[in-house]
Formats: structure tokens, C-alpha cells, sequence
């Protein structure tokens, strides 16, 4: 299941110093497995917003913590969009594509061939 983790990262410091942060707070996020996208969002870009399949934000907030600085799990909410979607695609795969009004355009007939028959004993 994709989820959505939004974390906030404390960014301190002169113009130079934060952006230095964010990238590398960018850095770590999008190292971890399973994160798809990333953005930053907040009035001060203090907030890292992170997509994917099986994201462990203890583990990222962990890192943020020791390598940016303090950081802190906003919100984490599963994308419930992508599974309508999916559910429809589901759907839409076990409907015929075309359906014929008396069946099949194609009758097949099997046509047997009395020396390839398997009951017959080849040594007689």
C-alpha cells in the first residue's frame, strides 16, 4: 500500500545553512527504500512530504535526527485514491473486452487421424 508521511525538520540557521539542510534532509529521505516522491511543503519549507510503498518514518525520522536535526512525524495517512483506482482496474480486467451476440466468431473442429490414435497397438 502506498502511504503519505509528512515530517517536520527544524531548518535553522542563515539562507546558506537552510537550504544547505534541506538538501541534505532531501538526501537522506529520498536514500530510503521505498519512497517514490518527495516534496517540501510548510510556510518555511520546514516540512519534508514523502511518498511510497512501505515507508518506515521511525527509521527516517531516526536519520533526520542525526545527521539534519530535530524532526518530528507530522502525519501518516494511506493514499486511499490509488486504491479506488486500482479496485476499478480489477474490475475493468474481469469484463470481456468484446462481447459477440451468439458466441464466438470461430467453431473449431477436431479432426482425429486413425494411425496417431492411442489405443491401438503399433506391434500388430
Amino acid at each position: 500500500m502506498k502511504k503519505t508521511a509528512v515530517i517536520q525538520v527544524s531548518m535553522d540557521g542563515q539562507r546558506n545553512e537552510g537550504e544547505k539542510a534541506r538538501r541534505k534532509a532531501m538526501k537522506i529521505a529520498v536514500g530510503l527504500s521505498g519512497v517514490e516522491s518527495l516534496a517540501l511543503k510548510g510556510q518555511n519549507r520546514d516540512e519534508i512530504e514523502v511518498k511510497g510503498d512501505s515507508i518506515d518514518t521511525v527509521k527516517l525520522v531516526t536519520l533526520l535526527r542525526k545527521k539534519v536535526g530535530h524532526a518530528s512525524i507530522v502525519s501518516v495517512a494511506e493514499d486511499k485514491k490509488e486504491e479506488k483506482e486500482e479496485e476499478k482496474k480489477d474490475e475493468k480486467k474481469d469484463e470481456p473486452k468484446i462481447q459477440w451476440p451468439h458466441g464466438p466468431p470461430y467453431v473449431f473442429y477436431e479432426i482425429r487421424d486413425p494411425s496417431y490414435d492411442t489405443n491401438v497397438c503399433s506391434i500388430m
